[in-house]
């Protein structure tokens, strides 16, 4: 049995004022390691049914997800107590207890019961308590502390190595769930986690590369394979519930569960002849046979249901797949990538992506070309020999796209004026700070919006509201865009010192995790020469 401080106050329930405290200490700490330190000098004081609730509540994302309180609804909150009751009392676990209780307050009449149990809650918090909880409500952490700032609190906490830590979190599909695993069991079970048919792990990701040639220079031998502009796709199939249970379930980018959205895809799956697998793919649809549609199209399907005007959910997308990670009962992870695609021939040859074994920058530049013809995105370049490294934007992944693209965050939005008139129009991007966490702003944009994307980003942002000032309107910092750019340039008005040029917007990827977004590196690689720009 493990012993640490928290066995010291196993009996004493953390009170929201020290994760308020915490977070204040969070925004005006720059650091990235003292960042980590701060959060693992709390985490030590959790008890265990603390851990998830509290890792939640400082990433400002709740365990229990969408409650169905709004900025609007936190701006009218005025912790005045309601009908005498008992509140719960203002710790981490009575908090918690509050949200899953708000949770299923529905029906008619349910907005107004959600304030009011809000308000008794608010009635017995401290000014900075109070403060804390409206935040975690609108999802505004703004301190800096991401997902990988949190975990590396956890190992620091835990005194486990950092990487083992990151790859139990990937693996295991939830932080919070890992956190608890490494804090109350330790580094033997964090061991013990591995890649299980039934749970999603965190996708693989690319780094970027000027050209085939210098992607193949950084990874040597690699399969070269076209780049699909789809949604990414992790299929599950598992057999041992024996006959009449359904053997696939369908997970996306955010592991969400999409399998009764994508009947055709789990039928394809379905046919595969084996035990148990997990397989990486993109699903994709096209006009006639060849030529494949707008990413938004995609997702436009992904999204219909039994009673649309497709008859059946995700009509006409083809799933096409790029990596094997577990089959028969075996984890592939940890195998090189010309071993996994060589079982994944096997296993799924009429729907996998044209893929291209070479070293030679001729022979990959003509598959680019090939890919660009048929009206694909670009390739990806992928070490021969590389494994496969959960929820990492791994060196020996390398994706090769003809137009600069970056995935930014969207911060905030500004009204519009004219024929825009009563739409949220320009965006404030935003960036990675690898250094600190952090989301830099490095530029703003409202070319390439159509009418529908105007009408869609202002539903989608103002649900995301936190802050409103003047004709600005503050987000949480949780939508993806992919922005096409010519361009980056240094910059005095940005705090990067960076910023873009000619930015438009391709498309909104709500598949897409903002830990994932790109950081400022890369765009300080689009400088001229590259690198950061001069002081």
């Amino acid at each position: 049995m493990r012993t640490s401080a928290r066995d010291r106050h196993h009996n004493v329930m953390m009170r929201l004022a020290e994760l308020a405290e915490t977070s204040q200490a969070l925004r005006t700490t720059s650091s990235r390691k003292a960042k980590a330190q701060l959060l693992a000098d709390l985490l030590v004081r959790l008890s265990g049914p603390e851990i998830v609730p509290a890792i939640g509540f400082l990433l400002a994302t709740p365990r229990q997800g969408a409650i169905g309180v709004g900025w609007a609804t936190v701006a009218r909150l005025d912790q005045r107590p309601v009908g005498g009751e008992t509140p719960h009392p203002a710790d981490v676990l009575g908090f918690d207890a509050l949200l899953s209780e708000i949770a299923v307050t529905t029906g008619t009449g349910s907005e107004a019961a959600r304030a009011a149990q809000l308000n008794l809650f608010l009635a017995g918090c401290e000014e900075q308590e109070a403060e804390f909880v409206r935040r975690v409500l609108v999802g505004d952490a703004r301190q800096g502390a991401l997902g990988g700032v949190m975990t590396d609190a956890v190992a620091r906490a835990a005194e486990v190595k950092p990487a083992l830590m990151r790859r139990a979190v990937m693996l295991r599909g939830d932080l919070g769930e890992a956190a608890a695993i490494a804090l109350l069991r330790g580094p033997e079970a964090l061991e013990a986690i591995d890649l299980e048919v039934g749970r999603p792990i965190q996708p693989m990701l690319a780094a970027t590369a000027a050209d085939v040639a210098e992607a193949l220079e950084s990874v040597g031998p690699a399969s070269v394979e076209w780049k699909l502009d789809g949604a990414r796709i992790q299929v599950h199939i598992d057999r041992s519930g024996g006959a009449g249970a359904d053997p696939v379930t369908i997970y996306t980018r955010n592991l969400n569960d999409v399998t009764g959205r994508l009947s055709q895809v789990a039928a394809v799956a379905a046919t595969f002849d084996c035990r148990s697998a997990v397989l990486d793919g993109e699903v994709l649809g096209f006009f006639g046979d060849e030529n494949p549609r707008a990413f938004q199209d995609t997702m436009s399907a992904i999204g219909t249901r039994p009673g649309d005007e497709a008859d059946r959910p995700g009509a006409g997308l083809r799933p096409y797949f790029f990596d094997l990670m577990y089959l028969d009962g075996e984890s592939l992870i940890d195998r090189p990538l010309r071993e996994r695609l060589g079982l994944l021939q096997r296993l799924a040859a009429n729907h996998v992506i044209p893929q291209l074994f070479t070293d030679d920058p001729a022979a990959a530049a003509a598959h680019l070309q090939q890919a660009l013809e048929r009206g694909h995105e670009g390739v990806m370049v992928k070490a021969a020999d590389g494994v496969y490294e959960a929820g990492r934007r791994g060196r020996s992944w390398r994706k090769i796209k003809p137009v600069h693209t970056l995935d930014l965050v969207v911060l905030a939005v500004e009204w519009g004026n004219g024929r825009r008139q009563g739409w949220l129009s320009n965006l404030h991007l935003g960036a990675r700070d690898p250094e600190t966490g952090d989301f830099v702003m490095v530029g703003k944009t409202f070319k390439g919006l159509t009418d529908e994307l105007l009408q869609w980003q202002t539903e989608q942002l103002l649900a995301r509201e936190v802050e409103r000032r003047g004709h600005t309107v503050y987000v949480r910092p949780d939508l993806v865009v992919e922005i096409a750019l010519d361009g980056a340039q240094s910059s005095t008005r940005y705090p990067g010192g960076v910023a873009l040029r000619f930015a438009r917007v391709r498309g909104y990827r709500p598949d897409r995790d903002p830990h994932d977004a790109d950081t400022l590196d890369a765009v300080r690689q689009l400088l001229a020469g590259g690198g950061r720009p001069a002081d």
